[in-house]
């Protein structure tokens, strides 16, 4: 079973491009790599697990480069994590998606990646936020975040897609523990942060892919 990882820096977590024989150093230092290491943990030979991330997306910027690193490698599961450069590029220079654009270009993604891939499964992973580092000066306008996940819920709704809750899992974790070991800037996980990831993403694919 092939599965494609899909997304920002939150995926990206530098991993390594120009030797893509390198493992595990292809996949990063995000849940990607821990969330690889379960699967082959269970079964050696019985998944390829590809890191497509790259730091700065938003998503016209996944869809711009789907062919490439999604449609040509032919998964059979795409795993797909953006939305909060969206806001953040809005917020920071003025580059961000607005929320219509958003909702438009992820189901054009969807559409077109089932038009050629008509068998590939999709899990829409839920965009989130804290207070952080990088979030805190303006955080009434990072908590737009909220609703772009919103957005991905109803899509993965509509086209009868795993989705993954992320949002709750973090706020549960940080009313305990503070954000800081979760999310060091409010957006990128530490430790913490890249399991709770893995962990909600194995347990639905688990529940509704592996198996089916």
């Amino acid at each position: 079973m092939k599965i494609i990882f899909y997304g920002d820096s939150i995926t990206d977590m530098n991993r390594l491009r120009d030797d893509v024989s390198a493992v595990p150093f292809k996949l990063g230092n995000s849940y990607a790599l821990v969330t690889g290491a379960y699967l082959v943990g269970k079964d050696p030979v019985g998944y390829d697990v590809l890191n497509k991330g790259i730091s700065g997306n938003r998503i016209v910027d996944l869809y711009a480069r789907i062919k490439k690193d999604v449609w040509n490698e032919e998964p059979d599961v795409l795993s797909i994590l953006i939305g909060v450069n969206d806001v953040w590029h809005e917020i920071q220079n003025g580059n961000g998606v607005d929320i219509v654009r958003f909702e438009k270009v992820y189901r054009m993604l969807i559409e077109d990646t089932l038009e050629r891939l008509p068998n590939v499964k999709m899990m829409l992973l839920e965009p989130f936020v804290l207070e952080g580092s990088a979030t805190k000066e303006k955080y009434e306008e990072f908590l737009a975040v909220k609703n772009y996940a919103k957005v991905v819920k109803k899509l993965a709704s509509e086209y009868g897609f795993t989705f993954v809750e992320l949002q709750s899992r973090f706020d549960a974790f940080a009313k305990k523990y503070g954000t800081q070991i979760l999310l060091y800037d409010g957006v990128h996980p530490n430790l913490v942060g890249t399991k709770i990831i893995s962990d909600a993403w194995i347990e639905a694919f688990e529940r509704e892919i592996e198996n089916k």
